[in-house]
């Protein structure tokens, strides 16, 4: 069967077929509205993923790097800006965090959405009640750009406190390569150790790269 909104603009495309039948590029452009002096704004939008590689570190690029641009200014630095931190702060809302167990991809988006940004490893804990709801969720541990220290005893007295059956662990890899370390394993491996001893399951680990994820349940390391 023919799908008519294939060829149409993207706004059109949008309203006829979803929002998820939109490439990157159409995307992008629907939020940049104008190209720029003699281009075209599809024209931009191509341009300015391909100078950054990928959507996520266009998004996330510093100002100075975004106005390097041709054909680019504030104006379009600040609508993008303002997109991606809507982008977030939807994510972050408590009804999105309760709906972010409804299926493993919510979680993931979710979990990138909170720490696939940042400039330094954050490990993150989320915790769940006996029904596997969402009850609360803390980015217990910073660190280097390279490292986190995690420590068990905090996790399991945080779990304790909120009264949760379950939890799921998250660190991001500001390498954008989401490939677990040795010690990534073990931190797990002494986490699940101290909370089996007070009957609190650890879920899964994700681990969160620049547009990729590994988790240690679909692995089977858990």
């Amino acid at each position: 069967m023919k799908k008519p909104w294939k060829k149409m603009p993207p706004r059109e495309k949008l309203v006829a077929g979803g929002a998820g039948t939109l490439t990157d590029t159409e995307l992008l452009a629907i939020f940049l509205r104008t190209g720029a002096r003699g281009v075209h704004v599809m024209t931009l939008a191509q341009q300015l993923l391909e100078e950054f590689g990928s959507l996520h570190r266009l998004m996330t690029a510093d100002k100075d790097a975004f106005l390097r641009v041709k054909g680019v200014g504030v104006a379009k630095y600040a609508q993008l800006n303002a997109i991606a931190e809507l982008g977030r702060r939807f994510f972050t809302c408590a009804d999105s965090v309760k709906q972010a167990m409804q299926s493993p991809g919510d979680m993931v988006n979710f979990l990138h959405s909170k720490l696939a940004h940042r400039e330094r490893e954050i490990f993150m804990v989320v915790f769940f009640d006996n029904q596997h709801r969402v009850i609360h969720t803390s980015e217990m541990f910073a660190g280097t750009i390279a490292s986190v220290e995690v420590h068990p005893r905090e996790i399991v007295r945080e779990a304790l406190k909120q009264n949760a059956a379950a939890i799921i662990l998250a660190h991001n890899h500001p390498s954008g390569i989401s490939a677990p370390s040795m010690a990534d394993r073990d931190v797990t491996q002494q986490v699940n150790d101290c909370c089996k001893l007070f009957n609190i399951r650890v879920l899964d680990h994700i681990v969160i790269g620049q547009g990729e994820y590994v988790s240690f349940a679909e692995k089977g390391w858990l």
